[in-house]
């Protein structure tokens, strides 16, 4: 039987100040940024796409800069770290780029026993964690101005906290076939590929405030799913189950479905294809704005009014 979820396919997450996320994710931290248009449901509003070279599936992180939205709270009911796959060898490297950069990292920290991991936060509060394993043989990407060696390889896993993990992974076990592989203390780690890139922990944190929607907190997780008769099988299990899920939509790079687990957070449904290279070429990838065709007739007037933004790397080579 075909697997219908596979692992994470992106993560979506808000924050103000569209020049200062994109020094940050491309200038920092390296990775490409490999489309750039704007949001389906408000077109005054970027949305970035940063990830590795082809911008696949499993490194695809994406941001809505919203120009001075209210920060937000982590919590309960929210995905509260994104953590990225790095070389074990490069964890010198990257505590002096990030102090380099007056990014404050938290000491080194470990888990499962083997686990080491570096925690820091974005110009915005975004929680993200570099993890140091010799277990991903994805190729990294830089611009170069990044050793490879030491390079983003993709995502390692996602932390979500909530008030009990076991709503969440019943869903994620009997509908979305991922299982549970590991446990240390209140952490529950689930996921459809035991490879990094995919793992979903889920925190127990009943003491928690429940998040706060704004910027600098994550917009919803999207699982990938192989095509689109895949993504309707899925629909109809989670339709079964009463998740309510939206209708197939056109996202132009993937379809995709949205539905609430039962902590929730938003979960999103998207298909591999056709991916980033479908309007324009993959070494321009993120060069030009994009848009989707019912916007097309804006282009000039979103031209004028969306902020000026380009990849700046001059200052941190």
């Amino acid at each position: 039987m075909q697997q219908l979820v596979t692992g994470i396919h992106h993560i979506t997450a808000m924050c103000d100040g569209s020049q200062r996320n994109i020094d940050f994710y491309c200038g920092i931290l390296g990775l490409r940024l490999v489309k750039k248009t704007v949001n389906f449901d408000a077109p005054d509003v970027y949305h970035f796409y940063y990830g590795d070279e082809a911008g696949s599936p499993g490194s695809i992180l994406t941001f809505f800069p919203f120009e001075g939205i209210m920060k937000g709270r982590r919590g309960k009911g929210m995905l509260n770290t994104t953590a990225f796959s790095v070389p074990h060898a490069s964890l010198d490297y990257w505590r002096q780029r990030l102090q380099r950069f007056n990014v404050n990292a938290k000491p080194p920290q470990e888990r499962f026993g083997t686990e080491n991991y570096l925690y820091f936060e974005d110009p915005d509060g975004l929680g993200l964690e570099l993890v140091f394993n010799d277990n991903d043989p994805r190729p990294p990407f830089s611009y170069g101005h990044i050793p490879l060696e030491h390079s983003i390889k993709g995502f390692f896993s996602a932390e979500i906290w909530e008030e009990g993990y076991e709503k969440t992974a019943d869903l994620l076990t009997s509908l979305l076939d991922h299982k549970l592989i590991g446990q240390h203390d209140n952490r529950f780690r689930f996921a459809a590929a035991d490879k990094p890139g995919n793992y979903i922990d889920i925190l127990c944190s009943p003491d928690s405030l429940r998040g706060l929607s704004g910027g600098g907190t994550v917009h919803h997780i999207a699982f990938a799913t192989p095509d689109r008769q895949a993504q309707t099988e899925v629909r109809g299990k989670l339709m079964e189950k009463s998740f309510n899920p939206t209708p197939i939509l056109d996202r132009n790079y993937f379809t995709s479905i949205y539905f609430r687990e039962p902590g929730g957070v938003l979960f999103e449904i998207a298909t591999l294809g056709p991916g980033f290279a479908v309007d324009e070429a993959a070494d321009h990838l993120g060069e030009a704005l994009k848009l989707p065709q019912q916007y097309e007739p804006m282009r000039a007037e979103l031209l004028e009014s969306l902020p000026k933004v380009s990849v700046q790397l001059d200052n941190f080579r």
